[in-house]
């Protein structure tokens, strides 16, 4: 009888889930309702799956609205129908259109129009689909409405939106949120009325039984209508499902380009690669995951054909077929990847891949997809109100001051006399805290399907103009629909970019195949670089945590890095099992006295440590007992969403229960599972981890023998774990002559000739991007600029943006210092004036007497610092004091277990907390000789010192080593002073010639 249930993906409206809505209907005694969101269809798949469970059937629709004005619900009839909605949803959606008030002639949908809005508006015609909505309300007017008189028009329209007070409450502050205005202002019209509520359907009958015809009408209606999806274990997949048209066709074009790989993968083909190959065919043609396997061999192919750098990875990497497709360049032989993570008849799902793409690229590639692909959408998820967010809303809404609101939002309550709108604001913000805020776009998930989309869901068109379902890839799985992963990476437009730049710079030396990585791996230049942790700027192995697990693992060769990869997740550490494949690693015998059998039987290369994922399937399977499929649940359910899910629980219970049931100690069947719930969420799949690997070999290999060029191509691209400035010190450590933007060498981005390396236009964060692309396209069409005044001839520019330039010395290749530049920029030039288009004939300027001036190298240094974001020499020629410590990396070793005088310049801090809720602190310095060093801030001494902000700090400490991995525990540190800035010094004591100098300059105006 309720044909207009919402939840709380009618966005900033409804206020509970579609698993409530389904509990509320069961304590209700309902048996058939409708789901019928606000333009919205983020709950209906879920919302079919849930429903038997509580004994109802579930029926789908949408209810349209401008706002929060309603004008009329669409319910589906059947699948068909549902597919209707979306459409006509999606289109409006796509092109931002408002919602007509009268529905269009749908074939397999019923329409309720509110009661009021069919008085307001007059209608009397309807058609055979059509009908009018009573609610409970409604009732007491309809015997004084004509529109009684069309008693087979009339069924119930009772709106669910509240299950009671508290909701309503939540319910308001939500529309104050949308409409952003005070509570005390929000217009009545925005909120939904306050019985919008479920009542038990005996009532509800109850309240109908003087117009029984009403209830008939409704129950024949829902009779009517009925909607199937299918989430059974053994449903069939929703994705395209044959690339060529047919079954056949795709398998024999699945085993030709298989067979067409062999000989280019491999030298020599021995009986257990092709074992391995028949073996993972066999399992794909049964599974039905042939074209999935083609439509990512045709995504790859057309990279390849355009010269675009990819990287797959994910479980996929642990198949030989993909390894022939060339979806990835991990050879599942060589490391000997676990099959069953890949794929077994147990699971229901395809293996995973994700294809890293170069950011430049990723967009090409997705419209790619779309045009290639009938049927093509991006996967929805959910942004979700945070709590932070939710404060900052309500205290707007409750009309806080910001002072207030924003002591509320960093916790601190204890410093507030909390008033009664700031206990309501915490109160509340408790409740909406977690509900979908609004639908946004996966980030790299698209679905491929063999029918519409629409048949699933309604779409709408995010900024980069995709369309994009309402629902997230958990949901997608469940009904059959497995998105293809594309991802933006810059470390592979880092690969690129060096590869353009070395044929530019080093032509000679583009004798190598960047591809070819079986070469890196046996380099000792590359390993030693691993193994020194010698890695800025290389992908994945930059970090400072990564660059401490490398030494304390001696890493020096291709395996370890794989393991290298997957240990430094989260949940490794968590566990402490990080700490653990530490000690096993660096003293042999201790696996074997602390390692189970069972577990160091099925992970011997890793010491019986769980390092990659699939090793929660091996330890579920074999320790457990567990049968393949069910072990992939407990790894999939150890993340997201699908812990809760009842099938993760079962299996949970299971795992407990066969251990006890083989003898193991409860002591231990804790431990196993504590390193399983702790890890198995974070870990990579030990494919994914060596396609990680192989991208830092091929990074590595450009650091180690082209090092400048890579750091160009780092810095072009982002940078990365670290600040640009970092990169551009290491471009110096390395032998690079670093020069600041210059009109006549830079383009927009850097470039390098020879060893020379000059930064780009970008790093002036306020000069234009129009300025920088007119003087690159004069400069390259007409040559370089040989004065100030022939740059302002045939470059339009104002007195500002040029004033950047010269501040910055890129006129230096005049030879006039830059004050004197300024005079004559504003001479040129007056203030708010531009320069005009380039001239057929120069014009005559008037010569002036400018007075000489000089600049120091310490206001060069400040005025860098002030338009690049970093000083080009060293910070610590800045400091007020010069440093009482000649101290530096190299001298660790010498203090080791003694105190130690250093100064550093601040690289990066990690702040983290004990697990009794303590902060402590992990700092990256460089020393006063370039180098870097760490330190680390216990509890009681983070306490007492804070970090604030970058600058050079002198430290205290003792000199520790951990795995031969050396560092400072802070006792005590000082955050050092610069030197004052002389541009403002001077001012500061009186002489203020160069404010008097800008200010006459200014008053000249043009001669």
């Amino acid at each position: 009888m309720y044909l207009n249930c919402h939840t709380y993906y009618s966005l900033r409206f409804g206020t509970f889930s579609e698993e409530e809505l389904l509990r509320l209907a069961k304590q209700n005694h309902v048996k058939k309702l409708a789901l019928t969101d606000i333009n919205n269809t983020s709950a209906c798949l879920n919302f079919v799956r849930e429903a038997p469970k509580y004994g109802v059937s579930p029926v789908l629709g949408i209810d349209f609205r401008n706002g929060a004005d309603q004008c009329f619900v669409g319910i589906a009839k059947n699948n068909d129908g549902y597919q209707e909605l979306n459409e006509y949803l999606s289109y409006h959606l796509h092109n931002a259109l408002e919602i007509p008030q009268c529905a269009p002639d749908f074939e397999n949908v019923f329409v309720v129009y509110p009661f009021e809005k069919v008085l307001l508006n007059e209608k009397h015609d309807f058609l055979p689909h059509e009908f009018i909505g009573i609610s409970v309300k409604d009732l007491r007017r309809l015997p004084f409405s004509r529109l009684k008189k069309l008693k087979h028009k009339l069924v119930v329209q009772q709106p669910v939106t509240f299950r009671n007070k508290r909701d309503f409450n939540a319910h308001r502050l939500l529309r104050a949120i949308d409409n952003n205005v005070l509570l005390s202002k929000l217009d009545k019209n925005e909120e939904a009325d306050l019985e919008e509520k479920m009542f038990l359907i005996e009532n509800l009958v109850e309240v109908f039984s003087e117009n029984r015809y009403i209830l008939e009408n409704t129950q024949k209606l829902l009779d009517q209508c009925s909607v199937h999806f299918d989430f059974s274990k053994n449903r069939k997949p929703q994705n395209l499902k044959y690339y060529t048209g047919s079954k056949q066709k795709d398998e024999v074009l699945l085993e030709k380009l298989c067979l067409e790989g062999l000989p280019k993968r491999y030298e020599k083909i021995t009986e257990s690669i092709q074992k391995r190959l028949q073996k993972e065919l066999r399992l794909i043609k049964e599974m039905g995951f042939v074209s999935y396997f083609l439509i990512n061999w045709d995504i790859v192919t057309y990279a390849k054909k355009q010269g675009f750098y990819y990287v797959g990875r994910g479980s996929g990497a642990n198949s030989i077929v993909a390894y022939l497709l060339f979806i990835t360049d991990v050879d599942p032989i060589d490391l000997d990847l676990y099959f069953e993570r890949f794929i077994n008849l147990c699971r229901a799902n395809p293996p995973d891949f994700d294809i890293d793409f170069s950011w430049h690229d990723r967009e090409e590639m997705t419209r790619y997809i779309f045009d290639r692909f009938k049927h093509v959408a991006l996967v929805g998820t959910y942004v979700t109100f945070k709590y932070k967010g939710v404060v900052r809303e309500l205290g707007k809404v409750f009309g806080l001051p910001k002072e207030e609101i924003d002591a509320l939002g960093e916790g601190k309550t204890v410093a507030l006399k909390l008033d009664s709108m700031a206990k309501l604001v915490l109160k509340y913000g408790k409740l909406i805290e977690g509900m979908p805020n609004y639908v946004s776009v996966h980030a790299s998930g698209i679905l491929i399907s063999e029918r519409p989309l629409h048949c699933f869901s309604a779409t709408f068109i995010p900024p980069k103009g995709f369309a994009t379902v309402h629902f997230d890839m958990v949901i997608a799985e469940d009904v059959g629909l497995f998105k293809f992963d594309i991802l933006a990476q810059r470390g592979l437009g880092k690969i690129k970019d060096t590869l353009a730049i070395i044929r530019q710079n080093r032509p000679e030396k583009v004798n190598f195949d960047i591809h070819d990585v079986s070469k890196f791996y046996t380099d000792p230049v590359i390993n030693n670089l691993i193994k020194t942790a010698q890695c800025m700027g290389c992908f994945y192995v930059e970090s400072p945590a990564m660059r401490m697990l490398l030494k304390k693992l001696e890493v020096d060769n291709y395996l370890g890095l794989v393991a290298a990869s997957s240990i430094i997740r989260p949940g490794v550490a968590k566990s402490g099992m990080m700490r653990e494949y530490i000690l096993r690693h660096r003293n042999p015998g201790r696996a074997e006295e602390r390692g189970h059998p069972v577990m160091l039987a099925v992970m011997p290369e890793t010491y019986g440590v769980m390092v990659y994922q699939e090793d929660v399937i091996k330890v579920a399977h074999y320790f457990a007992d567990l049968d393949l499929g069910e072990a992939d649940v407990l790894r999939r359910g150890m993340s997201g969403k699908f812990r809760s899910r009842d099938e993760f629980e079962k299996v949970k219970g299971k795992f407990r229960n066969n251990c006890i049931k083989k003898g193991y100690d409860e002591k231990l069947i804790d431990e196993i599972w504590h390193q399983i719930a702790s890890f198995a969420g974070y870990a990579f799949a030990k494919g994914h981890s060596a396609s990680y690997a192989v991208e830092s070999y091929q990074s590595l290999f450009l650091r180690a023998y082209f090092p400048l060029e890579y750091m160009v191509a780092v810095l072009n691209n982002g940078g990365g774990f670290y600040r640009p400035e970092f990169y551009v010190h290491e471009a110096r450590m390395l032998g690079a002559a670093i020069h600041p933007p210059c009109i006549n060498q830079s383009q927009i981005a850097n470039v390098i000739y020879g060893k020379q390396i000059y930064l780009g236009f970008m790093y002036l964060r306020e000069l234009e991007q129009r300025v920088m692309q007119r003087i690159v396209a004069e400069r390259e069409q007409n040559g370089c600029f040989e004065s100030l005044e022939e740059f302002v001839d045939r470059v339009p520019i104002s007195i500002e943006q040029l004033s950047i330039l010269i501040r910055i010395d890129a006129f230096r290749f005049t030879g006039i210092n830059k004050h004197e530049l300024l005079w004559k920029a504003h001479l040129i030039l007056s203030k708010g004036k531009r320069s005009g288009h380039p001239k057929l004939f120069p014009p005559k300027r008037q010569k002036f007497q400018i007075p000489k001036l000089h600049t120091t190298d310490l206001e060069t240094a400040f005025e860098q610092w002030e338009l690049l974001g970093f000083p080009l020499c060293s910070p610590f020629e800045l400091l007020q004091e010069p440093p009482k410590s000649k101290n530096g990396q190299r001298d660790l070793h010498r203090y080791l277990n003694r105190h130690i005088d250093i100064y550093g310049y601040l690289v990066t801090v990690k702040n983290t907390s004990t697990h009794k809720g303590e902060r402590m602190h992990f700092a990256t310095l460089l020393d006063q000789y370039g180098e870097v060093f760490d330190t680390v801030l216990f509890p009681p001494v983070a306490a007492k010192y804070r970090f604030r902000g970058r600058g050079i700090y002198r430290f205290y400490g003792k000199v520790v080593s951990e795995f031969g991995f050396l560092s400072i525990e802070v006792i005590k540190m000082q955050k050092q002073d610069y030197v004052p800035d002389p541009r403002y010094a001077d001012m500061k004591t009186g002489n203020r010639k160069r404010l008097a100098t800008s200010h006459r300059l200014e008053g000249l105006g043009e001669f």
